[in-house]
């Protein structure tokens, strides 16, 4: 018994290292080149409170921030890709001053409101400045929680500009990214995770989520790789 359970095991380890596997390749296969009015950038939560120094949850990030160099690598992509024709959408999360939108006090969430974070009246919940939106981006209206598409208008934006393909970035890598990835998969669109510009809190929660988890639901690429393909 113990030696079927052994070989079970064996062989589920190896049906799911194939899966991956697949997908890995199928990520960075040669395919047709992406069709910018179809497109769209998908910016999460590129707010003063992740992103510049003196923000709340900044010190959490910054390492991962810099050793990708993933906010430079986001101003490049931003600026291409809307020189081609794609479409900047930017998917800030905010609260009320007294967060009457989180019941919890546990988990990321609790986390947030313990910070005093990404309040909608702060300095700390605007978006960057050096990603300000520009006249032709769109920006998601009522993002309070993980996934970019729960609570908000982003289904409704991309398909009545008849979008097919995201390309994701932003924080956090294992957390909103991810959410927003596994919606946007099981609704029907290619999407694309652009694994330079992400962000988490450490190394090994950005190499985990890259590495096992992105391949399953995106073809995760660099941001170099996308805008290539971007054509």
């Amino acid at each position: 018994m113990h030696a079927t359970a052994a070989r079970l095991s064996l062989s589920t380890a190896r049906s799911v290292h194939a899966l991956r596997g697949v997908s890995q390749r199928r990520s960075f296969a040669a395919r047709a080149s992406l069709d910018p009015k179809a497109t769209a950038v998908v910016l999460i939560e590129y707010q003063n409170d992740f992103t510049t120094p003196n923000g709340k949850l900044h010190d959490a990030v910054k390492g991962v921030m810099a050793s990708t160099n993933m906010l430079q690598n986001t101003i490049k992509t931003v600026d291409e890709a809307r020189k081609k024709g794609a479409l900047i959408v930017h998917a800030p999360i905010t609260f009320s001053d007294d967060y009457k939108e989180i019941s919890g006090e546990f988990g990321i969430l609790g986390n947030v409101k313990k910070a005093g974070a990404f309040k909608k009246s702060e300095w700390g919940g605007a978006i960057v400045d050096i990603l300000a939106p520009a006249t032709q981006d769109v920006v998601v209206e009522g993002k309070r929680g993980l996934c970019g598409f729960a609570s908000t208008n982003l289904d409704f934006i991309l398909r009545q500009r008849g979008i097919k393909t995201i390309a994701l970035g932003g924080f956090l890598t294992n957390c909103c990214v991810e959410s927003t990835m596994r919606s946007a998969y099981e609704k029907g669109y290619e999407v694309v995770t652009l694994t330079d510009c992400v962000a988490a809190t450490s190394e090994a929660e950005q190499e985990a989520a890259i590495k096992f988890t992105y391949p399953m639901f995106s073809k995760p690429v660099t941001h170099e790789q996308f805008l290539k393909e971007l054509s």
